[in-house]
């Protein structure tokens, strides 16, 4: 671990924002889900939440780029499970769905507390989630196709969250608890030391300025 590399792992952290997710909605398509988790590190987010279809769902390397290390993927039995632990924080659900009662993406106030759901490309959002859904958002098209690919609607929406929340400073201070930061901060700069002291039941070694282990022993 170099002391530049601990240095942007920390920049990348302190910029994470705890209350912006995305819920996808039993996205089929592992280079979407893959895809769809590069726009969420790309724009800040901290974790998604998934609800994964009956058959699965596995990333696709070569769209990850590795993202499932900085992206925390948390999974859920079903929709209903997902979007009451999102409500359960004070999270508006947003559905992506051109819905008779959708409005303009750009037109929501993404400083809040929300989570942005996506549904599968050929379905969209299944109809429990819509009726779960705090507020239905739309993209407007300007062509013949109806619809986005999931991955590229997610990435639109995120940016425009990102621009608001830059816009407000809230990338601009760190927005993590002190602990839960330097818990995250040691997972991603060690990860194998992290995952045999979790299996050790033992607790993470503190770490210098500069990124090196404090030995413990």
């Amino acid at each position: 671990m170099t002391p530049e590399r601990f240095a942007r792992l920390k920049r990348a952290l302190c910029r994470r924002q705890p209350d912006l997710t995305v819920l996808m909605d039993q996205v089929n398509k592992s280079h979407n889900f893959s895809a769809i988790l590069r726009n969420c590190d790309a724009a800040g987010v901290l974790e998604v939440h998934v609800v994964p279809p009956a058959s699965g769902l596995d990333l696709h390397h070569g769209t990850s780029a590795g993202t499932k290390k900085w992206v925390q993927v948390n999974r859920h039995k079903d929709v209903g499970t997902a979007v009451t632990h999102a409500k359960a924080k004070g999270v508006t659900v947003l559905a992506a769905h051109p819905s008779e009662t959708s409005v303009d993406f750009r037109e929501v106030d993404y400083t809040r507390p929300t989570a942005i759901m996506m549904g599968a490309e050929l379905h969209g959002v299944s109809p429990e989630g819509l009726a779960l859904a705090d507020h239905h958002v739309m993209i407007p098209m300007l062509g013949m196709v109806h619809s986005l690919n999931v991955s590229v609607a997610t990435a639109l929406i995120l940016f425009e969250a990102a621009r608001q929340r830059s816009a407000a400073g809230l990338y601009d201070t760190c927005r993590l608890d002190p602990e839960d930061f330097d818990r995250r901060l040691f997972e991603w700069a060690y990860p194998s030391l992290a995952s045999a002291r979790r299996r050790e039941g033992r607790a993470y070694p503190g770490l210098t300025e500069a990124g090196e282990i404090i030995r413990d022993w």
